[in-house]
């Protein structure tokens, strides 16, 4: 497909992982290269079909968040022009220009930050039967897509790929991780998901929930992968915010409501293969992404 990125190969460097979306290399004794192809996965499958230039927006969003945020907590970010940076990746360019970043490399934590300001996803069906998300306790009579009184935070553990990841209470992540640490890393997750919200409300975005992640660099608190982009959260346009309903999105719940729908029609059992996409929802996906782009950095 002209102008997708499946997967680079930057063959002078050793692949250090692989990840649904990211190819990420050892670069050097401390630090990796990181380039954001054009994949896409839902339900924690690979689709089979890129989406054209998904990964250079994601970057820049990514990017652009790192630095708006960097005040509240550092990031692993060394460069974001990789290929101009370090003259020995300067052949890479095609693969490399747009999508990439050099990192520090750092220790991961083993837990997915997840913090959520509207009812929504797995969060709603949980709520719906129980009146709680992740064991959390809510206010009575919320409905699809309700904004909470104040934001949750919900970790999950860290799934390999072709596995699901786990919702557990903050009282699991307290053993996973020190108690200490574990609660810094709620902290400022709700410090960045409130900082984030507000402003993309202010560029027409509700942000509804996201997912952080973090690791240690010389024992340290860091951000790292990437942050607010519409594969780490759900956007929705907020002038066409309805409370009690699905709501239009910027981000990838486009193409979870089309295989939704093969899924109720048993076409598709939400395990690799994936089904084959069609052309037009490969085109709104990549469309809704690059608004959210648009509206959020300019």
């Amino acid at each position: 497909m002209a102008n997708a990125l499946i997967s680079s190969n930057i063959t002078d460097l050793k692949l250090f992982n692989k990840g649904k979306v990211r190819e990420i290399y050892e670069f050097g004794q401390d630090k990796l290269l990181i380039v954001t192809s054009d994949r896409i996965s839902a339900f924690d499958v690979i689709m089979e079909q890129p989406v054209p230039e998904k990964g250079k927006i994601l970057s820049t969003i990514s990017n652009f968040w790192f630095k708006k945020l960097e005040h509240i907590v550092k990031n692993h970010l060394i460069s974001t022009e990789p290929e101009k940076d370090f003259p020995e990746l300067a052949k890479w360019k095609d693969q490399l220009e747009g999508r990439s970043v050099v990192v520090s490399k750092c220790r991961p934590l083993p837990v997915e930050a997840i913090v959520r300001g509207y009812l929504a996803g797995s969060g709603l069906k949980e709520y719906n039967k129980s009146g709680t998300v992740c064991g959390i306790k809510l206010e009575a009579g919320l409905t699809n897509s309700s904004k909470l009184e104040e934001p949750i935070f919900t970790p999950s553990t860290k799934a390999e790929i072709g596995e699901h990841d786990e919702n557990i209470s903050f009282e699991k992540m307290k053993e996973l991780i020190d108690p200490a640490l574990a609660e810094k890393v709620k902290s400022v997750s709700l410090e960045l998901y409130k900082t984030g919200r507000d402003y993309a409300a202010t560029r027409g975005i509700i942000i509804a929930d996201t997912k952080f992640e973090f690791g240690l660099l010389n024992n340290e608190l860091i951000l790292i992968d990437e942050v607010l982009t519409p594969d780490s959260s759900r956007f929705w346009p907020a002038d066409e915010y309805k409370e009690g309903e699905n709501q239009k999105s910027f981000d990838k719940q486009y193409l979870r409501d089309y295989l939704e729908v093969l899924v109720n029609e048993g076409k598709w059992g939400k395990n690799p293969p994936a089904p084959v996409l069609p052309d037009e929802v490969l085109k709104t996906t990549a469309d809704k992404y690059r608004e959210a782009m648009k509206k959020l950095v300019g």
